[in-house]
């Protein structure tokens, strides 16, 4: 019997020791999870045409910070697009589709987050995330006082473009491919992982209800990364958001079909209109 208990202990032992250390993997590099960055050289030179500017944004929050940026710069705009981009990539691959901006007459704005294109590395923390962001943001809204402030988060980005626009109140919010929070990834992919061990919970459920703006919301059917439901319950959170599905597109591809590229020039010229209206009436 006690041989038998001692055995019992011993693989009781074993299968915490199994369980034990990917959660402490998860923590430690939990970065190395979360972003998947593609850097660029310092040296490089982007084409997206001669109204497309590179510039830099300073962090100011002591640690020498900075941010590299690309800046469609239209040359009588009626606002701007605060684009966040996905976890994957770099500017070179996101500040694309400029033609729908330039027909909108809307400058773009994108900023590569640390460790991604020529942006130093590296992120630590997302509190640090939610400060770089509001810094970018910072460093271009002056130009935009009074005109369409649009802030547009893509699949990572999402959440904090939602945080931040629950703070600035911008014209118009819209969010593709979001996700209620990491919390609730993790348990769809990965319900082993404690909620405690999450260091980014980046919770896009708990900042949406906050923003006053419109929402416009846009999630293909067919994403297997972060599921439709997703955005179909932040709707329900926030009744007045509006909800595209676009049929067929997965998580990567929205940009390819027709229906997104629709919804999102109607959602851009309808915030222009109404900003429009409002100066009108002052």
């Amino acid at each position: 019997m006690r041989r038998w208990l001692r055995r019992l202990a011993g693989f009781g032992a074993t299968l915490a020791l199994v369980w034990v250390l990917p959660v402490a993997l998860l923590w430690w590099r939990q970065e190395w999870l979360i972003f998947r960055p593609h850097t660029l050289p310092a040296d490089w030179v982007f084409d997206k045409g001669p109204d497309v500017h590179e510039r830099w944004i300073e962090v100011p929050n002591g640690d020498g910070g900075r941010l590299n940026a690309l800046h469609l710069k239209l040359p009588r705009p009626d606002g701007v697009v605060f684009f966040l981009h996905g976890n994957g990539g770099s500017l070179e691959g996101w500040f694309v589709n400029l033609d729908l901006y330039r027909r909108a007459n809307l400058d773009l704005f994108m900023i590569d987050y640390r460790g991604y294109g020529k942006s130093p590395c590296c992120i630590t923390s997302e509190a640090q995330l939610h400060a770089d962001v509001r810094a970018a943001w910072q460093a271009v809204a002056p130009a935009y006082e009074g005109r369409t402030r649009v802030f547009f988060g893509r699949s990572l980005g999402t959440g904090l473009a939602a945080v931040l626009a629950a703070e600035v109140q911008p014209e118009l919010t819209i969010l593709a491919s979001p996700y209620l929070g990491m919390a609730t990834l993790a348990d769809e992919h990965y319900r082993w992982v404690p909620k405690a061990v999450l260091r980014y919970p980046l919770a896009t459920a708990e900042a949406l209800p906050r923003v006053t703006g419109r929402v416009l919301l846009l999630h293909g059917t067919e994403d297997r990364l972060i599921d439709v439901s997703h955005s179909r319950r932040l709707q329900a959170r926030v009744p007045t958001a509006q909800l595209v599905t676009i049929d067929g597109a997965g998580h990567n591809d929205l940009q390819r079909f027709e229906r997104y590229r629709e919804a999102l020039a109607g959602a851009l010229a309808e915030a222009k209109a109404q900003a429009q209206a409002r100066t009108s009436a002052r």
